[in-house]
């Protein structure tokens, strides 16, 4: 490749070769494997040569300056946090800039977790800007797009990517659209005999069969039988809705008092759904809740192995009961 046409005859041009191919020696921080550098915004291409230099990169000023105005590339540049890592050449290094490979880190929201516990993994989250921290969760909803929508529930449960100093705003609002195109891609595939009237209902179910599932295999049986409830309306008589509505008062114990305290979540008390999510479903609790299994079960008891035994009427649910949970 010919780089440095006119600079100073053909010695100069196979150094130019050599150095453009020639990987840079890096001074690196201490316990790092990697250099880290910012371009700002509006960064002209010469002090982003400077700023690669200052970060430890290890290679010369005026050449990298002058590869970068002469390659053609340099308006190109995209702003961003970078690493650069052993083994890099200048002609990587600015092939990497103008790609706009930036350094990502991730974070993890997972299946059944609660508004507060995504708040906790967001604060803690390596280099994420923490724009939300200090927020009331209406004004979060409000700022989202989704005035007066609780937020319970409204966020898809995935592994997010984000460059370096993003905001934790940018990622609830891609965790609340994915929520959004899950939940519709659901709906449309709902069995149509299913009791639930709206995909709002659906997202609600799909959180109680997430927040009650101990293996996989059950999730859409479980589902089966809030639906048969849901149906003759009789009570669904789950614990994690009356564990929700306890709020931060439960202990991890959930006592006979609590099963008889009436709250809006509390489904031993109040027939239907409550009124809102309890938490953050997955892909396949969402398909359970509109595609439940059929079956005739009205009663499922934990096993105490993860999976659930299934009951279509209360003397066998009792005698299951006595079974695994009083004489396990």
């Amino acid at each position: 490749m010919i780089l440095f046409v006119g600079l100073s005859g053909g010695l100069v041009l196979g150094a130019g070769a050599w150095w453009l191919h020639s990987p840079m020696t890096l001074n690196l921080p201490a316990a790092s494997t990697v250099l880290d550098f910012e371009i700002e915004p509006g960064t002209r291409p010469a002090q982003v040569a400077e700023n690669i230099i200052a970060s430890g990169a290890q290679t010369s000023l005026q050449w990298l300056q002058l590869w970068f105005r002469l390659s053609g590339q340099a308006r190109l540049i995209k702003a961003g946090s970078y690493e650069i890592t052993p083994g890099t050449t200048p002609r990587s290094l600015l092939s990497m800039l103008v790609r706009g490979d930036q350094t990502l880190k991730s974070v993890t929201l997972v299946e059944g977790w609660s508004f507060r516990q995504v708040r906790a993994a967001l604060q803690k989250a390596e280099l994420l800007a923490p724009e939300s921290a200090a927020l009331e969760p209406e004004l979060i909803m409000k700022m989202l797009g989704k005035p007066g929508v609780h937020p319970e529930g409204r966020f898809f449960p995935d592994t997010y990517t984000y460059a370096k100093g993003s905001s934790d705003m940018a990622v609830l609002k891609r965790a609340a659209r994915a929520m959004d195109k899950r939940l519709d891609a659901a709906w449309v595939l709902r069995d149509p005999s299913t009791p639930l009237k709206s995909p709002e209902e659906a997202l609600i179910l799909a959180s109680i069969v997430e927040k009650e599932t101990g293996k996989p295999a059950d999730r859409a049986q479980i589902a089966g039988v809030f639906s048969n409830r849901l149906r003759i309306n009789m009570r669904l008589q789950t614990d994690p809705t009356v564990i929700y509505g306890m709020g931060e008062t439960f202990d991890g114990n959930i006592r006979k008092r609590d099963l008889q305290a009436d709250t809006p979540y509390n489904t031993y008390t109040r027939s239907g759904l409550p009124p809102t999510p309890i938490a953050m479903p997955g892909k396949a609790a969402l398909l359970a809740a509109v595609l439940p299994a059929p079956t005739q079960a009205l009663y499922f008891v934990a096993r105490g192995d993860g999976t659930s035994h299934f009951s279509a009427n209360l003397d066998d649910h009792n005698r299951a009961v006595n079974k695994f949970i009083r004489n396990p």
